[in-house]
């Protein structure tokens, strides 16, 4: 694959962003990058953005994109696998299968009482893994609960549909217990032609917005019949509405393909003690992904390859993840095919998705659930490695905000309950608006998405001749130095951060350990040993919402 490296930075204190590097030979690694001093000062921000260079090129080569079950993908897979077994890892590509899925586009619209058409992203979406084809019938709300608190199970038990006649109708379900595509795998049983998916409204607008608003998902599987979501709101007025015909038109693929994890261990430190470090490798279809997730990958890998010569006295090992797009399929892959021994074996694990965005906040997983907000703490030992995050942080005299635990990126599987890895990372935003403390704490524009062009074709070098709004990026750049739809200030800070927390826990993970159960190493990491565990398996996937994996209900 032809790598053209153009778009590098050469004068970053001029804000100009311009030159030539060659891709093919990144700077030597030297044996004593082993100090959070000595590491940061080798990982440049200019070495990170070689990468992020290469994937653009990458996806210019290969329709654009580069999507797990894609040549784009592969070819990135194959960039990243080079480079690593050049600097001596011992690199694995581990294959798995998933559900593939495309939408080429869809319509719904209310045909009868009165005629409404609907937009798409604003009124409602459709769900990802939804069926091909189109379904206009009479609408049947099935157990769906308007009453506060809003309790729901609807859909989830097979029961649920003997109280009501679906077929060849179309079925309203509630949020709420089970995942989105058990219910609508139920309602494609009981005979429905198409599915509608409402937001459960428990809670109040104000302090879980999130069970109110538009709903965004994945069914994590194909189904047979079209289905789309919508917000509470809407869900009600169809609840409460007699007579309701509705039509949905869905134009999707759906096949099962294969795609694959890159994973690479350093050849000394201990292996019963695995310091894991984790970014996705995948883009969305709609464009190369610089940002999400180039900029986390980008980062992890220049930071394998300048201590890629350190004998750490932990083994490092270092993932990136296939299909997380899809709803994590590569790192649920990796994690179910551990044996007990061999989770025991990983130290802890560490994430990064999403470290550049433009307009960025400085998000680090809260550990301790400091915050209260969303999902409780991480597993015994998350509270270190937040910790180690907030010093880094601290010692560079900038402020963060807590991320929640939402189980969006890869280290849900990690966290997950039986699992109980101890787990922290970096974020930058998504999809969110950022608010004005924010705006107090980093600069940059209030109201406005941390990355105005999340799973956008704009997320690319070029993001305003890929689509993104003119004005909001010439706003955007009076504010910041940016490269493309990437921050180069948040992302040159969080690749110093990424490298701070992998080297601290290289040589010493007595924080971490020491807070986990019994029955897990506990140890300050002596000794040497090489090799790694096996890495092989199924995935199963999740409900989510917002794009990301996630066991959402």
């Amino acid at each position: 694959m032809p790598f053209s490296g153009r778009r590098v930075l050469a004068a970053i204190a001029a804000g100009t962003l311009v030159g030539t590097v060659a891709l093919i030979n990144p700077a030597s690694a030297q044996p004593n990058n082993n100090s959070a001093r000595k590491l940061t000062k080798a990982v440049t921000l200019k070495g990170v953005l070689k990468h992020l260079d290469a994937f653009q090129d990458i996806a210019d080569a290969n329709g654009g994109n580069r999507a797990s079950g894609t040549p784009g993908y592969d070819a990135s897979a194959d960039y990243v696998a080079r480079l690593l077994t050049k600097a001596g890892y011992q690199v694995t590509r581990q294959e798995f299968e998933f559900p593939f899925f495309q939408a080429f586009g869809s319509s719904f619209a209310q045909v009868a009482p009165n005629p409404v058409s609907y937009t798409e992203g604003t009124d409602y979406d459709l769900m990802e893994y939804s069926g091909d084809g189109v379904a206009q019938a009479e609408v049947v709300a099935v157990d769906v609960n308007l009453t506060p608190p809003r309790a729901s199970s609807s859909g989830c038990e097979a029961s649920d549909f003997d109280a009501v006649d679906v077929t060849g109708k179309i079925a309203l379900l509630q949020r709420g217990t089970c995942g989105f595509g058990d219910k609508v795998a139920n309602a494609e049983a009981a005979g429905a032609i198409g599915a509608i998916l409402m937001n459960q409204g428990n809670g109040t607008p104000t302090e879980n917005p999130d069970r109110y608003d538009l709903l965004i998902g994945t069914l994590g599987a194909p189904v047979g019949i079209p289905a789309v979501s919508v917000s509470y709101d809407t869900g009600a007025t169809f609840a409460t509405t007699a007579g309701l015909t509705l039509r949905i038109e869905a134009d999707t693929f759906s096949e099962i393909r294969t795609s694959s994890n890159v994973v690479a261990q350093t050849r000394h430190g201990r292996t019963d003690n695995v310091v894991m470090a984790g970014a996705h490798l995948d883009s969305v279809l709609e464009g190369a992904g610089v940002n999400d997730n180039g900029t986390g990958t980008a980062a992890l890998l220049e930071v394998a390859l300048q201590m890629a010569k350190v004998k750490p006295r932990n083994a490092v090992r270092f993932a990136f993840w296939g299909a997380e797009e899809a709803s994590l399929f590569g790192s649920q892959y990796y994690v179910d095919q551990l044996t007990p021994q061999q989770v025991a074996d990983i130290a802890l694990y560490l994430n990064f998705d999403m470290i550049g965005s433009p307009n960025y906040v400085f998000g680090v997983y809260d550990g301790d659930d400091s915050a209260g907000e969303g999902a409780g703490p991480g597993p015994e030992g998350s509270a270190a490695i937040e910790k180690v995050f907030q010093d880094f942080f601290a010692s560079r005299r900038l402020p963060t905000v807590p991320s929640d635990f939402t189980g969006r990126s890869d280290y849900g599987p990690f966290i997950a309950p039986g699992i109980d890895i101890p787990a922290g990372g970096l974020f930058t935003g998504a999809e969110g608006l950022k608010t004005a403390e924010e705006v107090r704490l980093f600069g940059g524009i209030a109201d406005v998405p941390y990355d105005p062009c999340y799973h956008a074709t704009c997320d690319s070098t070029t993001p305003v001749a890929d689509g993104a709004d003119r004005e909001l990026y010439r706003q955007l750049g009076k504010k910041y130095k940016l490269w493309g739809n990437v921050n180069t200030h948040a992302l040159d800070v969080n690749s110093d951060a990424v490298a701070t927390a992998v080297i601290t826990f290289a040589f010493d993970t007595s924080a971490v350990n020491g807070a986990r159960a019994p029955g897990r190493p506990a140890a300050t990491g002596h000794g040497a040993h090489q090799g790694h565990g096996a890495h092989h398996g199924h995935a199963h996937p999740t409900a989510d919402a917002h794009g990301h994996g996630a066991a959402l209900r």
